[in-house]
């Protein structure tokens, strides 16, 4: 009998739980389950869907020298996965399968029917979190504002260190390794790291050269002070625990620091634990709802041509059009310009915060759900842990602190690349540059406004 294991956003053989387990039954098989009718309805780019394809001929290529048969089937949906992993049990002879624990809806569901209907044992085995098990507070209740989640991550981390599990040893000869077929739409991703050789050596590099320096450099979009790691996490080709351990062994105790560059992004890990964990206690996240009920009631304008502009980044705040840009050009933003245009679009032009949520996840190479989610929510303060609805970014002002002599904005909108000083921030007439389609002040007040009808 044979054990199979299941692949999903974990695309890698180091430090995988679940293929260390199946490679431990003696005879061992690998499945990726492709459905790209679910990722039509999730509207993920083609920038991610290539990237998907190339991560997964990477990791075909692991397997294949681990002497592992490794096949990737079209599923179609989801709700098709039960009995497509039916009929492949059957004609392999499968014992028992291994797979990682997900936490959103949908794939709940999935394994759920799964567990009830196959033939055979499916394991669920944790994997996408840096601690075993989810984190609530003594009572049982789940997090709801990070600064505290976070306290108890960092004291649970102290006591119980995650191990980072070594490459299984080859079962078998090296074999042929198959290729994942096109499925939809592309857009070039080979600027990205696939190979787990690759995303290793950039997580070793940002650790050891950028990360102590992180705290000062991460919110200038024009500097490379972030770890772009963003996109090989989001399948699964890095674990947290990985991450964790390059940092710690280049950084030492700095990283307990939260002052410290390998502190803050150590906190950027625990944010992406934390969102997580809110989709699981509180699904109607999921479904597309506020976190925060009451905020369901806001009166959005949603205004389809200035949401246009937005997407073009013509908005006529140059800050905020670079951002808008490099997103288009690129596939990927800037953390520190996703929270200045996510601002913008709820508390400048008042238009509903899943229109943007949609869109991010429509162009970018690192569009995760739930940390996604969380970010639009924070910015349009509907969210757990969110912004104060009276704190609104100022994009000129904005501007002027993290990109002051306009290096980003000039490399992204040309039209403004002979202007410097206020000029270059907010523009005055400018020829082939849009005038900005809403004033600043007359916005803020607009907002204040919407959120205090809700005390009403």
């Amino acid at each position: 009998m044979t054990a199979l294991v299941w692949f999903r956003n974990d695309l890698r053989c180091l430090d995988h739980p679940a293929l260390s387990a199946g490679v431990e039954q003696g005879s061992c098989r690998a499945v990726y389950l492709l459905c790209p009718q679910q990722l039509d309805e999730h509207i993920i780019a083609p920038i991610r869907r290539q990237y998907l394809r190339l991560a997964l001929d990477a990791l075909a290529a692991e397997l294949a020298a681990l002497g592992i048969p490794f096949d990737i089937i079209d599923a179609g949906h989801f709700r098709d996965v039960p009995g497509v992993l039916n009929r492949y049990c059957q004609q392999h002879r499968i014992s028992e399968i291994f797979a990682h624990e997900e936490l959103l809806l949908d794939e709940i569901e999935r394994d759920r029917q799964c567990a009830e209907t196959l033939p055979v044992p499916l394991h669920l085995l944790d994997d996408c979190l840096l601690h075993p098990k989810l984190v609530c507070k003594d009572n049982g209740e789940p997090y709801k504002v990070f600064t505290p989640f976070s306290r108890r991550c960092r004291s649970r981390l102290r006591e119980y260190w995650p191990r980072c599990l070594p490459r299984p040893k080859p079962q078998a000869a090296p074999i042929k390794a198959t290729s994942a077929p096109v499925f939809g739409e592309e857009k070039d991703a080979t600027d990205w790291p696939v190979s787990e050789r690759d995303v290793l050596a950039q997580l070793k590099t940002f650790s050891r050269e950028r990360a102590p320096d992180y705290g000062r450099q991460r919110d200038f979009p024009a500097e490379e002070g972030t770890s772009r790691l963003s996109a090989a996490l989001a399948l699964g080709l890095l674990s947290p625990r990985q991450c964790l351990a390059r940092l710690q062994l280049e950084c030492g105790d700095a990283l307990w620091d939260t002052q410290s560059g390998a502190g803050i992004w150590f906190n950027e890990l625990l944010w992406r634990e934390f969102y997580r964990q809110v989709c699981y206690h509180f699904p109607q996240v999921v479904r597309g709802r506020a976190f925060k009920p009451h905020t369901e009631h806001l009166q959005w304008r949603n205004n389809r041509e200035e949401f246009a502009a937005w997407q073009r980044g013509e908005t006529g705040y140059p800050i905020v059009d670079a951002g808008m840009r490099q997103l288009l050009t690129t596939g990927w933003m800037h953390n520190r310009l996703r929270m200045i245009t996510a601002s913008f679009l709820c508390k400048h032009l008042h238009i509903d915060w899943r229109w943007g949520e949609a869109h991010f996840l429509a162009h970018l190479i690192d569009a995760d759900f739930a940390s996604n989610n969380g970010g639009w929510q924070w910015a349009a303060s509907t969210g757990t842990d969110a912004v104060p609805y009276f704190r609104i970014f100022n994009p000129t002002t904005q501007s002027k602190r993290f990109d002051a002599d306009g290096r980003f904005i000039k490399r992204y909108v040309p039209e403004l690349s002979d202007h410097k000083g206020n000029a270059l921030h907010l523009p005055p007439n400018v020829k082939y540059y849009p005038n900005p389609i809403v004033d600043h002040a007359e916005s803020r007040a607009f907002t204040l406004a919407l959120f205090e009808k809700l005390k009403d």
